[in-house]
Formats: C-alpha cells, structure tokens, sequence
C-alpha cells in the first residue's frame, strides 16, 4: 500500500507543478497585455538610488504619479541592489521573484495549517496568483509577500531557536505594520506567564524580534543619520503621505470609516474603533496561541494589524491565502466561498474611484463593496473569538510549551 501511495503522489505531484506553470505563464502573459508599470517597483529603485547618491530620501519625489518613499530608512537600504539592473530586467525579475516568493509563501501557510502534502502548493499556488490582492502586489511590483513570507517563516521556528525573531523583526524594520507580530507574542509570553508561571518562549521571541528590529534600524541610523532621524521624528506620523484615506484600495479600517463618514479624516471615530479592534484582536490571537492554534493565531493577528493600520491597500491583504487555507481546512464550506468570493472578484474596483475622489460621495451599495476586504477580516476575527470560547482543540503540532 505504501509503495502504491508514493506512485500515486510522484504522479500527483508533476500534474500539479504543470498546472502551476501554466498559471503563472498565463499570468505573465495577462500582465504583460495589460502593461502593467510596476509603480512601486520603480520607487523602490529610486530610493535605492537616492540613498547610493547621499541625497534626500524624504524629499524625493518619482515617476509619473510624483509619488514619495513612505517605508522605513532601512527598506531604502534593502532597495540598493535594485540600481544595479536596467528597468526592463528589473520588471522581469521583480514578477519572477514574486511568483518564487508566493509560492512559498503558499507553502508555508499550508504548513501553517497543518496542510502537509506538497502537491497543493503549487496548486494553491497556481489559484492564488489570480485573487486581487496576489494579482495588485505583482502588478506594482510590491514587497508584500517578503514581508509575509519573513514572519511565517519566524513564526515557524522551533522554541528556542536562535533565529526565532529574526524575520518579524526585520519585516517591522522595513515596514511598520509587522510589529504586531512582536507584541502579539509579547502578550502571549505575558498571559501565560499570569496564568500558569509559564511563557518564557513567547517573551524571547518578542525579545528577538525587538533585537533585530533595533539591530537594523540603529545600522541604518548609523548608514542615514539624516533620513533616520527624519523619518523616525516626522515621516513616520505622516500618514497623509502614503495617499489619500478614502481611496478605495484602502481596506483599512480608517478607510472605510472615511468613506462611510464621507470625510478624508475621520479621526476620533477612527482611533477609538482601531482601539477596540485592536484589543479584541489581539486577545483572540493570544487565546488561540495558548489553545495550541498556531493557524489561528497567527492569521487573527496579521488581520488585525491591517485592519488597525492607518493605510491597508488591497495588495497589503495577501494573508488571504493563510486566511481562505485556514476556513477550507477546518471545512467551514460558507465561509470559505464568502472569502474566496470576496479576495478573487475584484469588487472593490467596480465603485467609482480615482480622479476627483468619489470615494467621499458613495451610496449604501458602493460603501459595502467598496468594504468588503474589511468586512471578512472583521467577520474572520469574530468566528476565531467564538472557537476560543468551545472545546479546547489541538489541532497544531507548532506550540510554544
């Protein structure tokens, strides 16, 4: 039988890498037809060339769209390497690393979820390249699912592991957004530790993250004093800089309350739901991590973190796939088809958007479509809270005690 089952698997698995291929070849295909710009790719670049050149990072403005360097200092640092290559062989390469970088992506929340067959990858793969969030991060060239892939490949050491941290904090070092992650097992180590003396793994995570979160920041204080401190003392409260909130590609909550509210500020009300989200969130994260649901923790808390986060574009949402393997594994058939309904029809785009902001006039239907990725991430938050409150499960093998 066994010798049967390793047949059938080396005859499955070719089948699903030929699938994959021709996905991804009809995708490059379609990019290529729709030509794409690659927008961000090309900030990245020049940001990458500001800092070779000692300029001024934050005063930089680039391409068409006149857009400006928004990350922390040390992305530009990262992005140096990105001058070396004309912009034709940086497109190509930059949606050849990205397919590579979803791929793996895919693996690791498979084994996130305790998904361990090696065939669905690439044929999970092969699907996700085409639901929007995957599709808007290829088409400008975006970091999105390095930073994804940096903190589920963190988040799946062993306890006790010297790199435990490593890619959390690194991934918040070029990013904000990812440091939820550290206080996400800060608390945990906290919790635990009031409750049974324990959550001394949790705490040295945090503490690595923190380690190598302050390590890249202060070598880049250390490389871009200027840019360093200006970022860090102005840049970083500028939200305003990234774009305007109401765009409809802002699935954050402070987007949807813009458009809701039809305001481009929408202040208090914003900062006290975030307040609420952001509490509840990270309580259901740390219920499920010290319930021994790893899959469940990790994802409540990155949907959290973008739903909280002043600006969550669409293309920031690739923890879909985690989120969609998650519900189809654990067979809640409706709300699997509700998530992959909502990440892979593209409905957001259907509502007026774009030049003289229509976004602040939407009627009822257009405020519903236009909110539908911050709709399941809150709908997906309120099933994990239920499940913390059934029957103890312990369905991860991944667990910290």
């Amino acid at each position: 039988m066994t010798v049967i089952a390793l047949s059938a698997v080396h005859r499955r698995t070719p089948v699903a890498l030929g699938a994959c291929a021709f996905s991804f070849a009809a995708f490059w295909l379609a990019q290529r037809a729709a030509d794409v710009s690659m927008i961000d790719l090309m900030v990245y670049r020049a940001e990458g060339a500001t800092v070779r050149e000692g300029g001024d990072l934050y005063a930089l403005r680039t391409t068409a769209a006149q857009l400006p360097p928004t990350y922390p200092p040390f992305a530009a640092l990262m992005f140096t390497p990105l001058t070396l290559l004309d912009t034709a062989s940086l497109r190509t390469l930059g949606t050849a690393g990205n397919l590579a970088l979803l791929v793996v992506f895919v693996r690791l929340s498979l084994r996130l979820v305790g998904h361990a067959r090696v065939e669905s990858t690439w044929w999970v793969a092969a699907a996700a390249v085409w639901c929007e969030p995957v599709w808007t991060t290829l088409r400008y060239g975006q970091i999105n699912l390095l930073l994804a892939v940096l903190v589920l490949w963190d988040l799946s050491r062993r306890p006790g592991d010297r790199w435990a941290g490593v890619g959390i904090g690194l991934a918040a070092a070029a990013k904000l957004t990812p440091a939820l992650f550290a206080v996400f097992l800060l608390a945990t180590g906290v919790a635990a530790r009031v409750r049974r003396g324990g959550g001394d793994p949790w705490l040295r995570h945090a503490r690595g993250a923190a380690a190598a979160f302050l390590t890249a920041t202060l070598v880049t204080a250390a490389v871009l004093p200027r840019d360093s401190w200006r970022f860090w003392t102005r840049m970083v409260f500028e939200a305003g800089r990234v774009g305007h909130t109401e765009e409809t590609a802002n699935q954050a909550l402070r987007g949807i309350l813009a458009r809701l509210l039809h305001t481009p500020e929408p202040g208090a009300p914003w900062a006290v739901t975030a307040a609420v989200v952001a509490a509840g969130g990270l309580a259901v994260a740390v219920a499920a991590e010290l319930r021994a649901e790893r899959a469940w923790a990790v994802t409540a808390c990155a949907v959290t973190a973008l739903l909280v986060s002043p600006v969550s574009w669409s293309h920031h949402w690739v923890w879909c796939v985690p989120l969609v393997l998650l519900l189809g594994t654990h067979a809640y058939r409706a709300a699997t088809a509700g998530a992959l309904l909502v990440f892979g029809s593209y409905t957001l785009w259907w509502v007026p958007h774009g030049r003289g902001r229509p976004e602040l006039h939407q009627h009822t239907g257009e405020l519903i479509l236009s909110a539908l990725y911050g709709i399941a991430g809150c709908a997906f938050l309120v099933l994990a809270g239920a499940l913390s409150h059934g029957p103890g499960r312990r369905r991860q093998a991944v667990t910290k005690e």
